[in-house]
């Protein structure tokens, strides 16, 4: 059975478009249409009842959410919380998050996403693995006592995911660059984070295969008039991805737009780095024998040091306009399309066109979610 979602302003690869329709057969999208359309007559049709149909959003960076932290449950049913969590907030793709731990929990960790996608938990695209090869000087709320050098057999169990996309995220200064290389061949995409290398290392490791930067700006040395950093290496690199926290705390508005403004269009992407307290109503949380307090947004230690967000992707679009002045069309994309193609998926999701994953996100004229679909059916 063909479904035709009808009455919306849609967003293809042309922008937003009102008075076409998209046909949906089982998981895939099979189409665009005017109402006319034979196709169109003959289908079960959905309204929309002009709300926005946008690609479904994909977080690259979920640490937790429903009160889960992924550390803590590493396991199917941790992760289906935490996608349960983030999808009535608009993402419907994601990847669990794993922060610097031992090797026994990133072997459950990797081993449950890979159950989890077995099992068909929907949203779940792969696992991002976020230490611990990263740089004391940098090392936010990690525990820095995890930190190590990979020896063989860990560079093997993090390429062991079967399924899925596997990210990595280290301080390129603290591995080898053919153990970086070794990483990218078996198939795993390597970013740069929580690192204190300069420039010049950092330029190096992008002409070996760095993929993209996590969370730009936080973690990592800074972009100076004499020392470029981290940062000035990442927005002078064409060829590289950056996730944003665009949650108003992590990063000063204009400092992201000036980013923005520097980048190649299509390299900015939006991440959460979530925390338990999204779609919870409990805003505390313990993290390495913490305990952290999500407060007017913000998740901190009794210090003040950021400890993830309490941000979601809808939110996160939404400041995107507000506070980045930011149109919806490329919002929308930063939060779909753009970390789509970061992680090698810019053939099946992040678009609203014939082949891809029929995956939604649909936000009033607010611009909250109403609903999100994943592979042709509606979640929420």
């Amino acid at each position: 059975m063909t479904t035709a979602f009808i009455n919306g302003r849609i967003l293809t690869n042309q922008g937003l478009q009102s008075g076409c329709a998209v046909l949906v057969e089982g998981d895939r999208i099979t189409g665009l249409a005017l109402p006319s359309d034979p196709r169109v007559r003959e289908a079960e049709r959905y309204d929309l009842e002009g709300g926005y149909l946008l690609p479904g959003f994909i977080d690259c960076q979920v640490n937790g959410g429903g009160g889960v932290l992924f550390n803590d449950v590493p396991t199917v049913e941790g992760i289906r919380a935490i996608a349960e969590a983030h999808r009535r907030l608009g993402t419907t793709g994601f990847l669990p998050t794993l922060i610097s731990d031992d090797v026994d929990v990133m072997r459950a960790a990797i081993d449950a996403v890979d159950a989890a996608i077995e099992q068909g938990v929907p949203g779940v695209l792969g696992i991002h693995i976020e230490g611990p090869y990263l740089a004391p000087a940098r090392k936010g709320v990690h525990d820095a006592g995890k930190f190590r050098t990979p020896g063989d057999k860990e560079l093997d169990l993090i390429a062991s995911l079967k399924h899925g996309v596997t990210v990595l995220t280290l301080a390129p200064e603290r591995v080898e660059p053919a153990t970086m290389k070794a990483l990218m061949t078996r198939g795993v995409l390597v970013a740069a984070g929580h690192t204190a290398a300069d420039y010049d290392a950092m330029h190096a490791a992008l002409d070996n295969g760095i993929r993209g930067f996590t969370h730009l700006f936080n973690a990592m040395s800074p972009f100076t008039s004499r020392e470029p950093g981290v940062v000035g290496a990442a927005l002078e690199d064409r060829n590289s991805w950056c996730g944003l926290i665009v949650d108003g705390h992590h990063v000063h508005p204009a400092s992201l737009r000036v980013a923005i403004a520097a980048k190649a269009v299509g390299k900015m992407f939006l991440v959460t780095d979530a925390m338990p307290p999204v779609g919870a109503e409990d805003p505390s949380f313990v993290l390495n024998g913490e305990t952290i307090t999500a407060k007017d947004g913000i998740c901190r230690t009794a210090e003040g040091v950021l400890a993830g967000s309490a941000l979601d992707m809808a939110t996160a679009v939404r400041n995107c306009m507000q506070m980045l002045d930011l149109t919806l069309d490329e919002a929308a994309r930063m939060a779909s399309t753009y970390p789509a193609d970061f992680l090698g998926l810019s053939r099946t999701h992040g678009r609203i066109s014939a082949g891809y994953h029929a995956d939604f996100t649909v936000l009033d004229n607010q611009r909250e979610v109403r609903e999100t679909w994943i592979d042709g059916v509606r979640d929420h």
